[in-house]
């Protein structure tokens, strides 16, 4: 079933969902999908990053604290639960919630109770619980390191949200939609758009970073672009490409004794010696994986470029891709 389809589905449900995928693929954009086209659309919608607090904070934001419980608690403070009350709350990162806030919200799922931190009332709230990771969850339950029974509530429906690479007919939806958005806060009258070299560059990256690199990259050539009414014709994919960054070769350079450095060491064999027992086929295979990856970091991951340098027809490039799993 379709992603969305499965949002479709769970949004008029007032059960938790767990939204799971890697850095930067759009959970957040999931779980606000979530509670606005549920029935709670019209009530208070709440995010906390789990990780952004530390442990002694993390459990004062989520369910408030007394006046007077701890040092510097001059006021009663309602948490997050409290102001969720009736809508929705997002908690992204939930992986890194220590085992005492695990145990508390674990109450708050199952029966909608909790104390405020120095206080001894049980406040009850109505909140629809989503939660966000990008580790293997089950795989830290196993551990020790989750609990198992949050997990089992937490997990009514899993929802896991694909790498931009692995949804390429995303890409320049998305890559419209953040030009789009930059050149209006730019005060443009519109968005010029990639030239096709642009858009190759585009669809054949394989975003590391998911969407949140790919609007930082969009966002980052519409601003440096020379001619506002020109389409987008350069694409900057490292910003800290530059050749006096901290730690980067230092090229010709004179150091301050006037003096030239010497040149660069010729690049060593890092082949493994055949004198020693190997398996030649894995060797090789390692060998041509790495020069692949080299190739194409060098040409900014451009496939058609990258074939040229290696000599390579684009099909056979896509083929060793392929079978090297950098596809």
């Amino acid at each position: 079933m379709d992603l969305l389809d499965q949002v479709s589905l769970l949004a008029p449900l007032d059960r938790p969902v767990l939204i799971v995928g890697e850095r930067g693929t759009g959970k957040e954009l999931i779980a606000a999908r979530l509670h606005y086209l549920s029935k709670r659309w019209e009530n208070t919608y709440i995010k906390l990053n789990c990780a952004a607090l530390p442990e002694t904070l993390l459990e004062s934001e989520l369910f408030g604290f007394e006046q007077g419980a701890f040092t510097g608690a001059t006021r009663r403070r309602q948490g997050r639960f409290e102001l969720a009350d009736g809508g929705s709350l997002f908690l992204d990162e939930i992986a890194s919630m220590s085992h005492a806030a695990q145990e508390k919200l674990l109450r708050v799922i199952e029966y909608g109770q909790f104390e405020r931190i120095g206080g001894a009332e049980t406040l009850n709230v109505d909140v629809r619980i989503m939660a966000a990771a990008n580790v293997d969850l089950p795989a830290m339950a196993d551990q020790g390191e989750f609990r198992a029974d949050l997990l089992d509530r937490l997990a009514f429906d899993v929802l896991t949200v694909p790498p931009l690479r692995a949804r390429k007919e995303d890409i320049m939806e998305l890559a419209f939609h953040f030009g789009r958005g930059i050149s209006q806060e730019l005060g443009w009258r519109r968005f010029p758009g990639f030239t096709r070299q642009v858009q190759e560059v585009l669809i054949d990256y394989p975003w590391p970073g998911n969407v949140r690199e790919l609007k930082n990259a969009v966002e980052r050539a519409v601003c440096k672009n020379a001619k506002k009414n020109a389409t987008v014709r350069e694409l900057v994919l490292d910003p800290f490409e530059n050749p006096w960054r901290p730690g980067a070769a230092a090229g010709t350079e004179k150091d301050k004794t006037g003096a030239e450095p010497p040149p660069a060491k010729p690049r060593e064999n890092t082949l493994p010696s055949a004198r020693q027992p190997l398996n030649l086929k894995e060797t090789l295979a390692g060998v041509e994986r790495a020069l692949l990856k080299e190739a194409l970091a060098a040409n900014r991951y451009h496939q058609k470029e990258t074939a040229r340098h290696l000599s390579l027809s684009y099909d056979q490039l896509r083929h060793a891709m392929k079978k090297h799993g950098l596809l």
